[in-house]
């Protein structure tokens, strides 16, 4: 039998995320990158690296966000996650995170830095299990929370979906 998405939450120790869903951080980097040294978008020293376990479930998503470092996705367990990307030039790329490539899913999805971003379990899936690692290292300074009004402004030809994966 399957494990649901609250075995997961329970056993890997999983808390609310404020993009939504459920993460826990697992690694940090000793190793330290000096602001100086890093662009200027950064507000500080980073860690060289950071990972985190993120949990999805049906009718959950992760609300449309930015960070300042690239983010590479990985699937551990569970159903298809959808991943929207709105990049620098505003073209929306969706990523289709899974374990079947027969249907267009990969293991792996790299979110460049900067880009607008949200992700929601495909139609028909129950939860997704995946990883985020974030080089340099994420640190809530670099993150920003999309508010609806702005972005579907700046991007009006995805203004549906910005609708659909916003908070505010």
């Amino acid at each position: 039998m399957r494990p649901n998405a609250s075995y997961w939450i329970d056993k890997l120790q999983l808390t609310s995320h404020i993009e939504g869903g459920a993460f826990r951080e697992t690694y940090r980097a000793d190793l330290t990158i000096p602001r100086s040294t890093l662009p200027l978008f950064f507000q500080g020293d980073r860690n060289a690296s950071t990972c985190i376990y993120f949990l999805l479930s049906q009718g959950q998503f992760s609300g449309f966000h930015r960070i300042a470092a690239d983010e590479l996705w990985h699937f551990y367990y569970g159903d298809p996650l959808l991943i929207y990307e709105i990049n620098h030039n505003g073209r929306l790329l969706t990523h289709r995170l899974g374990s079947n490539p027969e249907n267009g899913d990969s293991f792996q999805a790299i979110i460049k830095a900067g880009s607008w971003f949200a992700s929601t379990p495909a139609p028909g899936s129950e939860y997704t299990l995946a990883g985020c690692t974030v080089a340099p290292g994420f640190d809530f300074a670099d993150f920003e929370l999309a508010e609806r009004a702005p972005l579907c402004e700046q991007y009006p030809d995805h203004a549906d979906l910005i609708r659909q994966y916003t908070y505010l």
